[in-house]
C-alpha cells in the first residue's frame, strides 16, 4: 500500500453489529499490519470519532455466509475484541467480494510481550500470567456457555493493552457452534496448542480443545518457551508423550473411540514439578496438570478454572499493576453463562457444607 493510498479518505455503507441498521463510516490513515491465508488486517482511523480501529478483510464465498460474521455478532464481553461494523465491497475482479469486519483496535499481543521477556531470558511476572489467564478463561466461559468453540488458542490471539493489562480474545476465523454427533474438522488449530483428540483425529469434539490450548498458553508463559514444540502433526504427538507419558487405551478411547491402532512405546509420564523451574508455584503446576489432561472431560471448565487458587492474588483489594494502577475490571460477571455458573458453584458448596 503506497503512502497516497494510506492517506485516502474511504467511505463506504457499514452495518452495525447489532440489528440492521447501516450507516455511512470514513475511514483513513490505513496501514497494514497483519496478513495471512484469511486475508489482510489494516489499522485505520474513523473520521467521525478519530478512533483507531482494525480492518479485517477476507474474501467472501457468495455461496456461504460467513461464520466468523454470524459468530462475531453474537458475541458481547470485555474479554473479547468488539466488532464495531461490518461491510462489503468488489475487488478488482467482478466475481470477488471481500467481507470487512471493523473491529476496535488493540495494540498489543501476548505473543510478542513473551517474546521480549525470552529475549531477555526473562519470563513474564506472574501478576500478569494470573491477569492474562483469567481474562482467557473468563472469554472461554462466555463462548462456550453460547456452544462457540475458538479452535485456535496461542499467544498472537490474545490481544492486550499495556497500561491497564487488559487481555481480549481475537480472531474467531476458525471458530464454530459444535453439535454434538455432528462431525467437524481434526486438521484445526496451530500446532503447538493442538489437543490430542485432533491429532488422535477425532471429528467429534467438544470445547475443551480450547482448554488444552490454554493450558499450552499457560505453560508457555511459566516455562518462557512452547511446552510441546513439534515440527509435524505426528512429532506433535511425540512432544505430548515426552511429558504427559503413554495415553492408556481408555484415554485414547475418550479423545477419538475410532481410533484403532495402539502402536505406542511405553513411556512413563514426567513429573509436572520437574517439567517447571522450581520457582514456579505449586498451584500454578497443579492448575497446568487440571488442564493438560488427555481425557477431555477430565480438563477444567473455564469458570472452574476461574475459582482456582492460583488466581487468589487477583482477588485480594490490595493487589495492584507495577505500574500502581488497579486491576482491569474482573469480576464484573456478564449475564450469560458467568453469574448462572457461580451461582450454581456457590449453591453447590452452601449444599455441600450443610450436609457436612
Amino acid at each position: 500500500m503506497s503512502q497516497k493510498d494510506a492517506n485516502k479518505v474511504v467511505t463506504v455503507v457499514a452495518y452495525m453489529c447489532q440489528g440492521d441498521k447501516s450507516k455511512e463510516i470514513s475511514y483513513t490513515d490505513a496501514k497494514v499490519i497483519g496478513n495471512g491465508s484469511f486475508g489482510v488486517v489494516y489499522q485505520a482511523r474513523l473520521l467521525e470519532t478519530d478512533e483507531v480501529v482494525a480492518v479485517k478483510k477476507v474474501l467472501q464465498d457468495r455461496r456461504f455466509k460467513n461464520r466468523e460474521l454470524q459468530i462475531m455478532r453474537q458475541l458481547d464481553h470485555p474479554n473479547i475484541v468488539q466488532l464495531k461494523y461490518f461491510f462489503h465491497f468488489v475487488g478488482d475482479r467482478k466475481d470477488d467480494v471481500y467481507l470487512n469486519l471493523v473491529l476496535e483496535f488493540i495494540p498489543e499481543t501476548v505473543y510478542r510481550v513473551a517474546r521480549r521477556y525470552a529475549r531477555q531470558k526473562e519470563t513474564i511476572p506472574l501478576l500478569f500470567v494470573k491477569l492474562y489467564m483469567y481474562q482467557l478463561f473468563r472469554s472461554l466461559a462466555y463462548i462456550h456457555h453460547k456452544g462457540i468453540c475458538h479452535r485456535d488458542i496461542k499467544p498472537q490471539n490474545l490481544l492486550l493493552n499495556p497500561a491497564t493489562a487488559v487481555l481480549k480474545l481475537c480472531d474467531f476465523g476458525s471458530a464454530k457452534v459444535l453439535v454434538r454427533g455432528e462431525p467437524n474438522v481434526s486438521y484445526i488449530c496451530s500446532r503447538y496448542y493442538r489437543a490430542p483428540e485432533l491429532i488422535f483425529g477425532a471429528v467429534d469434539y467438544t470445547c475443551q480443545i480450547d482448554v488444552w490450548s490454554a493450558g499450552c498458553v499457560l505453560a508457555e508463559l511459566l516455562l518462557g518457551q512452547p511446552i510441546f514444540p513439534g515440527e509435524s502433526g505426528v512429532d506433535q504427538l511425540v512432544e505430548i508423550i515426552k511429558v504427559l507419558g503413554t495415553p492408556s487405551r481408555e484415554q485414547i478411547h475418550e479423545m477419538n473411540p475410532d481410533y484403532r491402532e495402539f502402536k505406542f512405546p511405553q513411556i512413563k509420564p514426567h513429573l509436572w514439578s520437574k517439567v517447571f523451574r522450581p520457582r514456579v508455584p505449586s498451584e500454578a503446576i497443579q492448575m497446568v496438570s487440571q488442564l493438560l489432561d488427555y481425557t477431555p472431560s477430565k480438563r477444567l471448565e473455564p469458570l472452574d478454572a476461574c475459582l482456582h487458587c492460583f488466581f487468589d492474588e487477583l482477588r485480594q483489594e490490595e493487589t495492584r499493576l507495577p505500574n500502581d494502577r488497579p486491576l482491569p475490571p474482573l469480576f464484573n460477571l456478564t449475564p450469560y453463562g458467568e453469574c448462572l455458573h457461580f451461582l450454581l458453584i456457590i449453591t453447590v458448596i452452601s449444599v455441600s457444607y450443610i450436609l457436612l
